[in-house]
């Protein structure tokens, strides 16, 4: 998967493994369903390969096709073994269980002909029925482990068919469409009691930290608790921010910066527009920017109307 997506100049953040297999955490997913469908295939393709090129090894070793019903969970031959799990791996990543291979194969086919929310809908839909058979069919059969697969499916369709939805509903809009533009910033010589009285006066959990108009950092809640917690880690702002900073520029697209946002692992990103801090982006507020433009669009308004914005520079408070 990461060698295909890469292919499209898409990165690969991570791979996990897990015990029902390896997940390849892609940057984003293609938006062109032909890319996304050579993107699916590229994990059972290497299953066929691997079982054709085991099979390949076997003939020249001698064997011969009745070898193949040689098959053993505990034991025998190991050639044969992993042939046979090749080819289980293979059939069971093209069930058409979204967001698994096949599922994705699915929805990649039916993105062809429909719109890209509509296709992940029905993929979805599909995949969560076919959990709730796996579900059925591993507690009936005392299988805990296919009862396991079943919700991984289930709650993955579910997150895939939500994220899908969402930046349907972001429909292009930039990031300063999102961001707060009222919030609190300090300076690097500030004492962590001012961060403390700016968290628990307000909602503002994370702060920029700036030294005239320059960005230097920011300062997290979950940094200022460590810190807190291990007096000789510091007592100034400056001595706890986080200097290795990511940014977000106003005019980028929302659902690439959520994207960004969320590898961040959800903290409160600083949003720039020609050099200058005009703003934070955060998980929440991106929620309530999606709730706003649903209830525009159930009520047939055009999102425009309440999303003009002109960045400023934030109004720094310094008494607390």
């Amino acid at each position: 998967h990461a060698l295909a997506a890469r292919r499209y100049g898409i990165g690969t953040r991570d791979i996990t493994l897990l015990p029902i297999g390896g997940v390849a955490r892609l940057e984003r997913m293609p938006d062109d369903p032909r890319q996304e469908l050579v993107v699916a295939l590229a994990g059972p393709a290497v299953n066929a390969v691997l079982a054709i090129g085991l099979f390949a090894v076997a003939v020249l070793a001698g064997g011969t096709a009745a070898m193949l019903g040689e098959f053993r969970i505990a034991g025998g031959s190991l050639l044969i073994n992993l042939i046979w799990v090749n080819v289980a791996l293979f059939v069971f990543n093209l069930l058409p269980a979204f967001p698994m291979d096949g599922g994705r194969v699915l929805r990649a086919l039916l993105a062809l002909r429909l719109d890209y929310v509509r296709a992940t809908r029905i993929a979805a839909g599909i995949g969560q029925g076919m959990a709730l058979l796996f579900g059925i069919v591993g507690l009936f059969g005392g299988n805990p482990f296919l009862v396991f697969i079943a919700l991984f499916v289930f709650l993955g369709a579910s997150a895939e068919a939500n994220m899908v939805q969402a930046r349907s509903t972001m429909g292009g809009a930039p990031v300063s469409s999102a961001m707060i533009t009222r919030f609190q910033t300090l300076a690097p010589a500030d004492p962590l009691s001012t961060a403390v009285q700016y968290i628990l006066g307000g909602f503002q959990q994370d702060f920029p930290v700036v030294e005239g108009e320059r960005l230097l950092g920011m300062l997290t809640r979950d940094g200022l608790l460590r810190a807190m917690a291990n007096p000789g880690t510091g007592e100034t702002v400056g001595a706890v921010m986080n200097a290795e900073l990511v940014t977000i520029d106003a005019r980028e697209r929302l659902d690439n910066a959520f994207g960004r946002l969320q590898a961040a692992g959800g903290a409160s990103l600083p949003v720039i527009q020609d050099g200058r801090l005009v703003g934070i982006l955060t998980a929440e507020n991106v929620g309530e920017f999606l709730m706003v433009r649903s209830a525009a669009r159930q009520a047939g308004q055009p999102p425009s109307a309440w999303e003009s914005r002109s960045p400023t520079p934030p109004a720094r408070t310094r008494q607390v």
